[in-house]
């Protein structure tokens, strides 16, 4: 039971971290859910503060997840089709690597913009400036993953 609970666990790890990427997945509250089931093996034990604190980091992180992109929308005077094609250029981008991934969000965002009925300056300047706000909140969330998988590790390396 041990080993399904660790294999499990290291799923959720893995697909919280692989969910920074996809705004749809929770992919910090994945990750947390991959302790919680860790803890339920003989393997690790968290203690409750443990858990309270990372429960606050993942609220906080998801709710940043959500207000920077909108902030940053409204300080430089974005659509929401910006963010959208942001997204949508950079899951386009991926088949090309990671220059791909990068080109194709900024290109999503500026065809967002134009399509929102923005002028060719002001759609190349709110797709630059979405794509930066879009990496922002990624990195929180790849930084919040990584934290987790830290702990997932530390509990783990001695089983292994």
């Amino acid at each position: 039971m041990d080993t399904f609970l660790i294999v499990f666990a290291g799923i959720l790890i893995l697909a919280g971290l692989f969910g920074c990427f996809f705004q749809k997945l929770p992919s910090a509250a994945l990750s947390y859910l991959g302790l919680i089931v860790l803890h339920y093996s003989s393997v690790a034990e968290f203690s409750v503060h443990s858990f309270i604190r990372f429960g606050i980091l993942v609220i906080a992180i998801q709710g940043l997840d959500y207000l920077i992109p909108s902030w940053g929308e409204r300080k430089f005077g974005g659509s929401t089709k910006g963010v959208w094609g942001s997204m949508a250029g950079m899951l386009a981008g991926m088949y090309f690597g990671i220059y791909g991934i990068f080109i194709g969000a900024i290109l999503g965002a500026f065809i967002g913009e134009f399509f929102a009925g923005k002028e060719s300056n002001d759609a190349i300047h709110l797709a630059v400036s979405s794509f930066v706000y879009f990496i922002i909140g990624t990195i929180f969330q790849v930084i919040v993953c990584g934290i987790f998988m830290f702990y997932f590790i530390e509990e783990i390396r001695y089983v292994l």
